[in-house]
Order: C-alpha cells, then structure tokens, then sequence
C-alpha cells in the first residue's frame, strides 16, 4: 500500500474510533414526565424514573410533580398550547374522555408498536382496559396506578360485637353501625364526601351495583349522555347515609375538619370507612401494630347480583410534538414499568394494584399476597374481575366528570346538614352536571368518540 493510502487508512481508522469513544460517552436524551401524585406516592413515582435511568444509558427521563391530577392534566393543557408539553404526562381516570377528544397525543398501542415492542394489551385484567380502551379496544395510553373501593373495617371492633366478617350487605352494615355505636364507639363509620372523595360512593357503588351514573351507557356511546344518578338506589344509598348521620353512626372526617377519614381509621377512631386500595399501604405503615384490621368487597344491597367495579387512579399519555429518539426513550419507558418486576416493586411500595395479569400472577407466585401488610389487596383484583365488564361497568366517560362529582359532593354535604332534602339535593346536583355536560359537548361538537 502507498503512502498516501497508508495516511488515508489511518485517518479513517482514527475517524471511527473517535466517533465511537464519542458514541460510547453520549449524553443520554433526556425527556420529561409530569405527574400528579404527591406526597409519598411522589417519592415512590420519583424512584420508579431513577430505577428505570439506572437500568439503561441511553434516556434520562426527568420526572416532576404536578401537585395534583387536576393541576397535572391542566399545565399539560397549557403548555401544549405553548409548545412546551412534557413527553408524557399522568392523567387520572376521569380526564381520560378529555385526553382522547384532544388530538394531542400519540396513542401508546401505535407508539409501542413503531417502537419494536410486542404488547400483548389483552394481558391487563379486564377492568383496567375497559376503562383506557377505545371502542376498538385500542390502548390510547398506558395504565399506570391503578386502584378501586374496598371497605375496610377493624377487626378488633367487630370481635367486640360478635362479628369475625366484614358486612356483605347495606343492610348489614346499618346493624353493625347501631351495635358498634352501643359498644361505645364514638365513629363506627367515617366517610369524606367532598368532591373527588365522593368517588367511592357515587361511581364505584353503582358499578358493583351494575346501575348507570348517566345515559349512553356512562358516555361510552355518546357525548349527549345526560347524569340519571338522582335515580333508583343511589337515592337509597344516601337516605341511608342521611340516616345513618342523623344518629350518629356516620361522621364525616376530612383534612379540614382536622382529622381525613383514612387517618381516623389507622389510628382507631373511627371502625368502618369506604377508600382505595392505593390507601391499603398507609394504613399498614401508620396503623397501631396491635391494631387488627382488613379489608373487603363494597357491600351490596341484598338481592343484587355483584359486577365489577372500576378501576380508579391514572394513566401515561405520550404527548405530540416530540422527536423520534425522545419516542424511542417514552416506548422504552413505558416497556420498562410494564414488567411485572415493577408491578412487584409499585404494589409493594404503594397500594396500588398490579395492572396486568402477568403481574398479578408474578406476585402471586412470589407469595406478595401471603405477608403482611399486603394481604388483603388481592381483594381489589377480585372486586375489579366479579364480572366481565358491562356496557356501564366499563367506566366514565363523561368529560365532565369533574365538576359533576364536586356537585355530588356539595349536594351531599347540604343533604347531610339539613339544608335539603335527599331527593332534591340529588335533583339539583344532576341539573348543574347536566349543565356542564352539554357546555363539554358543545366544546367537542362534531366529535366522534374513538
């Protein structure tokens, strides 16, 4: 070889090299994630994007807190008007309509797919895709923390009553209530019924109860669906509570009032109280440990046949407007809290439930449901699969859900004060959502729902 050749050779070999050791101490892409979640479950969401950051070297994912779903779901809104949205972002259950009306994202079955990675969807447990799903059964986005109602009652209360079971029924729980508050309990049943706290009452009682919250089976199939929930046994569920109030049975508990409902329970104060799964893990950190507690399915009214309830807490959006390689970082993020050694990891630092099958089954064969303080939130899965879903067990899709539940929880407040009567708090609480329905319809009009 001449000169010049041997020169050009070793020039090009030098080239290469250079660009490899260049390649090799690349900067990660970096791309952001904005959550809702606060407190603990902020630390817990902040440790699942430093375990993914260390599991590879190609993607930073920057993770920040939004404060709130509400605030979450909000500045995404604005910011994507800016051109400044994060790459994915948290949205809790009811902005799920919102989201998928938006035009602004990219659906996580195509972002997945594009990306090389085969995801069985029919793998998440039925519950939590018909709630995400389109009407094609396509994954718009990914589930993320999951959870759904249970009641969760002391066990050492109970044994002073003669009872070793949670109440099954409404009718149960009336009786058990009466024979607690004789035993000297000053709350045998704490309750919040602000706002998004009415969750528990108003959508996952109706769901196990196979009622509809609204026309158009809860939205799915339409965006006329107009709110019915002022009708049949809701109407029964809080005369009950109404009365229950009014002996002094049920006490609210909130933070405002100096003491929230899933507080009072840890520390005893109160015996009996409705909340998520995901709150199943604060109670096992800050409950007495001479404290004997557990949970259960929602109770029924007698003579009613159990459906599934639903699924609450959110899922990841992929938003527009990124690049390629910042898709490639959100498909291998997305990939990474799929598996079910994170569905291990989330469920056992959260209460949260795992979302998929596969992962159920993974905890379940590494004895996660056999220890405690997480026995007892296998319960959730089999309150999510009681049934297939139903046309209106299937969720919300109602845009503005938001509002109707602040509704519902005022017109609860003002039936539990006095101020109103049940039927007509109910009435009037169903004409004000009403009313930001069609305000949400007019906004989307000449939208198909997907």
């Amino acid at each position: 070889m001449s000169a010049p050749r041997l020169i050009q050779a070793a020039a090009t070999a030098a080239l290469g090299m250079s660009l490899s050791i260049s390649s090799a101490f690349a900067d990660p892409v970096k791309f952001d994630f904005w959550f809702g979640n606060s407190g603990d479950i902020a630390k817990v969401v902040q440790k699942v994007c430093d375990n993914f950051n260390a599991s590879q070297s190609d993607y930073q994912i920057v993770c920040t807190s939004q404060g709130s779903y509400d605030a979450a779901l909000q500045n995404t809104i604005a910011a994507y008007r800016a051109n400044k949205q994060p790459t994915i972002v948290q949205v809790f259950d009811i902005g799920t309509l919102t989201m998928m009306l938006s035009d602004a994202f990219v659906p996580a079955n195509k972002l997945m797919a594009d990306n090389g990675y085969d995801v069985d969807w029919n793998a998440y447990i039925g519950g939590v895709k018909a709630y995400y799903a389109t009407s094609k059964g396509d994954m718009y986005s990914m589930p993320f923390n999951s959870s759904t109602a249970l009641l969760y009652w002391n066990q050492d209360a109970f044994k002073k009553i003669g009872k070793d079971a949670a109440p099954a029924t409404w009718e149960d729980v009336g009786a058990d209530l009466k024979a607690l508050k004789a035993a000297g309990y000053d709350c045998p049943f704490g309750i919040d019924v602000s706002n998004n706290e009415v969750w528990q009452l108003l959508e996952q009682f109706s769901a196990v109860h196979g009622i509809p919250v609204a026309t158009q089976n809860n939205g799915y199939d339409g965006l006329d669906a107009e709110l019915v929930f002022n009708k049949g046994k809701f109407v029964q569920m809080v005369t009950d509570l109404k009365s229950w109030y009014d002996q002094g049975l049920l006490v609210l508990k909130s933070k405002q009032a100096g003491e929230d409902y899933v507080t009072a329970f840890a520390n005893g104060h109160c015996q009996m109280t409705l909340t998520s799964v995901g709150d199943h893990g604060t109670v096992g950190r800050t409950a007495s440990p001479d404290m004997h507690w557990s949970v259960a399915e929602l109770p029924l009214y007698a003579g009613t046949e159990r459906k599934n309830s639903l699924v609450g807490g959110a899922s990841l959006w992929v938003m527009k407007g990124h690049t390629d390689v910042e898709y490639k970082g959100a498909a291998a993020f997305l990939n990474f809290i799929r598996q079910p050694e994170q569905a291990l990891f989330w469920s056992t630092n959260t209460g949260y439930i795992p979302v998929t099958k596969t992962g159920y089954d993974y905890m379940v064969k590494n004895g996660f449901y056999d220890k405690f303080p997480y026995k007892g939130r296998e319960v959730a899965i089999a309150s999510l699969s009681a049934s297939e879903p139903t046309p209106v067990t299937r969720g919300m899709r109602l845009g503005a859900m938001p509002q109707v539940r602040q509704e519902v929880g005022n017109a609860l407040q003002a039936i539990l004060a006095g101020t109103v009567t049940v039927q007509q708090g109910l009435d009037d609480a169903a004409a004000r959502g009403n009313e930001a329905l069609r305000k949400f319809e007019a906004t989307y009009k000449g939208k198909t729902l997907p």
